[in-house]
């Protein structure tokens, strides 16, 4: 399976277990001390404990009342420590949740793609989304509007280069000229696409390896809801759904509060992935907060226990 293929043609994908992965902290806003040192002991215990992906988030900073204490927070670069966490792992998958294809042009975007797969030896996922919170576009100067319309030109400029393929594309935001991928990609990298409104979706069924939906606790109506809509997007292009992998990103939390999610208990986490493999889910990114050695143990005990 490739994005970019005729989807009607793209072949049932047989997963015999769910995978599940831990998102890791990317500065002490996320309860961990946010250097380096710490962000990559938190990968070596997640690698060697039976976690079978990584990722990071892809922002400049978070502002306003719904953030902690409404406090300005923000973590360190997501590409940069995808590419460190690449060379410092021998296992795991690994991956942005997700890339908001504003900030990087398409062919930039591509380039790097292939360059962190070779760097990870073929255990890269490129996620990819529009983008979402205002301020910071504000801050560093990026246009926030028609998003999705920008998205779709990264896109349908990124799937062809992935493959191999000199690519021109002229569009209303991104353009390339008979563009090639030198050298090219050694293995398939997959795109993993965050959508939840109809014309993601559609981009979604239409061009990606994987679709993301976030966040979540247990599974509740606003999951099936959006997965009924990925299934009508699917139909709208003649996409069989089986082709299309499923990722959840669900949080485990301290302190609840009023936002999606399970208590950080083990129990509440092993009966959390039972319910989203029931639901028929490939993939589980989950979330712990804070993001410690120790509940980064307990959230590998519950994996284990739930395999």
């Amino acid at each position: 399976m490739r994005a970019g293929d005729d989807p009607r043609q793209w072949p049932a994908l047989d997963f015999a277990t769910m995978k599940i992965g831990l998102m890791l902290p990317q500065s002490a806003d996320d309860g961990a001390g946010g250097t380096w040192p710490e962000i990559v002991d938190l990968a070596g215990r997640a690698e060697s404990g039976g976690a079978d992906s990584l990722w990071v988030s892809d922002h400049f900073f978070y502002r306003g009342a719904d953030w902690p204490r409404g406090q300005e927070v923000g973590g360190h670069e997501a590409w940069t420590l995808l590419a460190a966490l690449a060379a410092a792992t021998t296992r795991v998958e690994l991956g942005p949740l997700v890339l908001a294809t504003s900030f990087r042009p398409a062919g930039l975007l591509a380039k790097m793609a292939v360059t962190l797969d070779e760097v990870s030896e073929g255990r890269f996922i490129l996620g990819l989304g529009c983008g979402w919170h205002e301020p910071e576009y504000d801050a560093f100067g990026y246009p926030f509007d028609h998003r999705v319309g920008r998205f779709e030109e990264v896109l349908r400029i990124v799937g062809p280069l992935l493959r191999g393929e000199r690519t021109t594309s002229g569009g209303r935001w991104q353009e390339v000229r008979d563009a090639p991928m030198v050298p090219p990609a050694a293995n398939r990298i997959p795109i993993l696409v965050a959508a939840k409104g109809e014309r993601m979706l559609r981009l979604t069924a239409e061009l990606a390896d994987a679709w993301q939906t976030a966040w979540f606790g247990l599974p509740d109506d606003r999951y099936r809801e959006r997965h009924t809509g990925l299934l009508a997007a699917c139909s709208a292009v003649g996409r069989d759904p089986a082709t299309l992998e499923i990722t959840i990103g669900m949080e485990a939390k301290e302190e609840l509060g009023e936002g999606p999610g399970i208590p950080l208990d083990r129990a509440a986490i092993v009966d959390c992935i039972a319910a989203w493999r029931g639901e028929g889910v490939d993939h589980l990114q989950m979330a712990v907060w804070p993001a410690t050695p120790a509940t980064f143990d307990l959230a590998l005990d519950a994996i284990a226990a739930s395999r």
